[in-house]
Formats: C-alpha cells, structure tokens, sequence
C-alpha cells in the first residue's frame, strides 16, 4: 500500500512539473486557451480522445459490459462512427475558418464570426451553456476521483473529491492549454497500456482466451449476443438508438473542439483522425474485453458496484509497484477530462462574455482564477457521494452536444446559416436537453441527446430560412 501511495505521488508532481514548465512559456490567454496553434497531429489527436473519455472508459464501460452484455457495443459504436466523422466533416473545416476569421480560439468566439453576429447575443448564450453544462461535467470527474481515492486507500469521500480537485487544478491553473494537452497524451498512452496489460494477464491466469471465453459463454449464454442483454431479454430499438445517439454529442463538446482548432495545421488533421479513432476503437474494444472478462475472474464472488471490475483485477493480479502505475491511469483518465473542461469553462468567461473589457494581461489572470471559481461549483455539485457518474456525463454531454453540436455542424456545411438560427439552435438543444431528462416512460426514455439535438437541427435551418438576409 505504500509503494502505490508512492507511485501516485510521483505521477502527481510529474503532473504538477509540466504545469510549472508551460506556467513559464504561456504569455498571453490566447496561449492558455489555445496554446498558439502549435501541437501536431500526435499530441492533439491523443488528448483530444483523452480528454474525451474520462473514468468512464476505465470504470464505467467495463462495468457495463460485465452486466449487460454485448449492449455495450452499440454505444461503443456509435462513439466511434461520432469520433471519426467529427475528425472527417467538423475538423477541418473549423481549423481552417477558426484561423481566418480573426484567429477565433474558443467555440463561442469562433460561431459569433461565422454567423456574422452583430449583437453577441449568440457568443453569450452559448458562453452560458457551456458554464452550465460544464460546471456538471466537471462534477462527474471529480464525483468518479473521490470514489476512486475512497475504495484504493480508504480516504474519506468529501477529503478525496478536494483532493483530486486539487490536483487538477494545480496544473490547469498554471500551464493552461499546453499543459493540460500535454498530460493528456501522457493520460492517453497509460490508459491504453493498462487496458492492454490487464487483460492479456486476467486471460493468461484463467488459461488463455478460448477457456476464458468458452467459460463466459457457459456462465452467461447471451453475453456476446449483439440484439440481446446479458439475461437474454431483447434489447429494443429504442436503446440502441440512445446507445448509438451518444456518437452525436461529438460536434457540441468545446474540449474537444478545441484540439481541432489548436492544431499546428489543416494539413495534421488527416493523420489526427486515424490515431484518434485507432486509439479509440482499441480503447473502447479493450475496455469491453475487460467486463467480459470480469465475469469469468469474479464468478462467484460478492461485487456491489460493478464499476470496481478494473480496479479490482488490478489489485488482485499485480503487484503493488505496477498495481500503483495503473491505478494511477485510472486516476490519469479521470484527470484528463475534467482538467480540459476547467479551461473550455474558463475561457468561456474570460474570452467570450468579458474579452472587450478588460487587458491582455488582465484577461489571462481572470482565466487563471475562473479555473479556481469553475473548480470550486463542481466540487459543490460532487458533494453527494451517492451522485453516478455516467448520470452526469450523459446530461452535461447531451446538453454540450445539442445545443452547441447542432449550430457547429449546420453552420460549417450550409452556408445560408444565420446568427438568428444559431441562437435558436443553441436555446432549443438546451431546453430540450433539460425538459427531456426530466420525462420517462414510453418515448421519452430514449436518450435526451436525440431528440435535442434533432430538434435544434431543426430549428436553426427553419429560423435561418426566414431570416435570410435581404438582397439589395
């Protein structure tokens, strides 16, 4: 136990290194939000997918494939298919026209001159959603950090929320952009290893893949059936549907988007794509073999939260020197997300709804103690220890997604888009988003993303048809 507090504690100061490197290189806030454009296709395409999946990856996809089965892979699938073509459609597109229209470096800044907004009526709306829905995301990693700070060395739940807090916000704070780019693709390659390592071990102790499989279809018949659960009940359409819609949010999440835009040039974008879905596709496949494989290593033994499958082969079947490095991922995959939310939230204030007002210098200060303020609600809102994690993301995503999705994807592929449907777009996602989530039974249990994001789709194009501009 000793050796893993110590191998965490390396980890967190090589963390806490890069933050004070690029604290001493970041000049200007364009630097902290964007970092100067100055990352090739490698390090943007691996933090982008890093800063993407979050604990989820490593804590909750394995939880859902030991439960329900191959269902898993539909919302894998639709993941990937939103990964891809975001890279494809969105990508280049943004890169390109972010660097035209008077170097825009945040989302909100970027469809304000794309739409040609006189009023900044739309940056603010679109400011607001993002501190909205972010200041939830940001609760969700620090939700998944105190509990796996609580199960590994048995902190209280409320000092380890602070406490990884506190970390992700050492080096957000500092290094701004570049920092939490670059330990984010530190993040990436230790996730990917870890999902690489434990299973190939949890194989080799249960005799191989074919025994371990053989086993898991004598136990659990239905488990690699694509249209049926784990119990064998048929999964409807209206859940593949919701497990696919998840692919969608891709277009709407500004940390992401921002790696898109921070890229050195148009140019990388193509290389960009295939190492982020290629990641992806082995993180998500890896991630999904980890849950199957729980069933056969945990067959028998007592395990309330299946969320714990990971961290649980990891204990057992290493030892503490190496156990410590991947729990360390975990914690790494939790971190990369919630340190990128911190500065899209941040830079919302500072270059979106303040930017007129105030200096240079005063603009990256503000950025800097924003972080602190944005860090400071989700840890109220992580309070709860009995909060779920994926409950949180798929509200914060679904919201990001339909009300910033549908306008980026509509306004970069049809020229006829106004501001005035961009606006309506971004209001409709949001509303529905909340009023959706809040029905169920019938219809309105499928995911809130879908019909939001359809309906914003289909308000931007109708409001942007009837306020085309005059021709002289």
């Amino acid at each position: 136990m000793i050796l893993q507090y110590i191998i965490f504690a390396i980890y967190m100061v090589l963390m806490f290194g890069i933050g004070i490197y690029f604290y001493l290189r970041t000049k200007s806030s364009a630097d902290f939000v964007l970092g100067g454009r100055t990352l090739g296709a490698f390090p943007s395409a691996i933090s982008s997918v890093a800063s993407d999946f979050s604990g989820w990856l490593l804590m909750g996809l394995p939880a859902f494939a030991m439960s329900s089965g191959m269902g898993a892979f539909w919302i894998s699938f639709g993941l990937l298919l939103g990964i891809f073509t975001n890279w494809q459609v969105v990508a280049p597109k943004l890169r390109e026209r972010s660097a035209e229209l008077g170097d825009a470096v945040t989302v909100p800044t970027f469809l304000e001159r794309q739409l040609k907004d006189p009023t900044n009526f739309l940056r603010v709306v679109l400011s607001l959603a993002i501190l909205f829905f972010f200041a939830f995301y940001t609760a969700s990693g620090f939700v998944a950090g105190g509990k796996l700070f609580n199960v590994l060395f048995g902190v209280n739940y409320h000092v380890a929320v602070v406490i990884g807090a506190a970390i992700v916000l050492s080096y957000t704070f500092l290094g701004g952009y570049l920092a939490v780019s670059w330990t984010d693709v530190i993040q990436g390659l230790l996730m990917i290893a870890a999902l690489i390592f434990i299973p190939v071990v949890a194989m080799n102790s249960l005799g191989g893949f074919e025994q371990t499989f053989a086993e898991l279809k004598n136990l659990s018949p239905h488990h690699l059936d694509f249209f049926t659960n784990a119990s064998g009940e048929k999964i409807t359409i209206i859940s593949i549907l919701s497990l696919m819609a998840w692919g969608l949010g891709y277009f709407g999440q500004p940390h992401i988007l921002v790696r898109m835009m921070g890229i050195k040039s148009v140019e990388k974008i193509g290389t960009a794509r295939w190492i982020a879905t290629i990641w992806s596709f082995m993180a998500m496949g890896l991630a999904l073999l980890v849950g199957f494989i729980g069933v056969v290593y945990f067959n028998g033994q007592e395990m309330p939260d299946k969320e714990h499958v990971f961290i649980s082969m990891i204990k057992s079947l290493t030892n503490p020197f190496v156990g410590g490095l991947l729990l360390a991922a975990i914690m790494a995959a939790i971190m990369s997300t919630a340190d990128s939310q911190l500065l899209v939230a941040s830079s919302a204030l500072t270059n979106d709804l303040v930017r007129d007002k105030i200096s240079e210098r005063q603009s990256l200060m503000l950025g800097r103690f924003t972080v602190i303020i944005v860090a400071l609600v989700a840890v109220f809102l992580a309070w709860d220890e009995n909060s779920k994690v994926l409950d949180i993301v798929s509200y914060a995503w679904a919201g990001l997604g339909s009300a910033i999705g549908s306008v980026m994807l509509v306004s970069l592929i049809w020229s006829k888009t106004t501001y005035q449907g961009g606006i309506a777009g971004v209001l409709t996602g949001a509303f529905v988003t909340v009023g959706w989530n809040k029905l169920s039974g019938g219809i309105f249990d499928l995911y809130e993303l879908l019909p939001a994001f359809i309906l914003a789709v289909v308000a931007v194009v109708i409001v942007s048809l009837v306020t085309q501009p005059r021709k002289a």
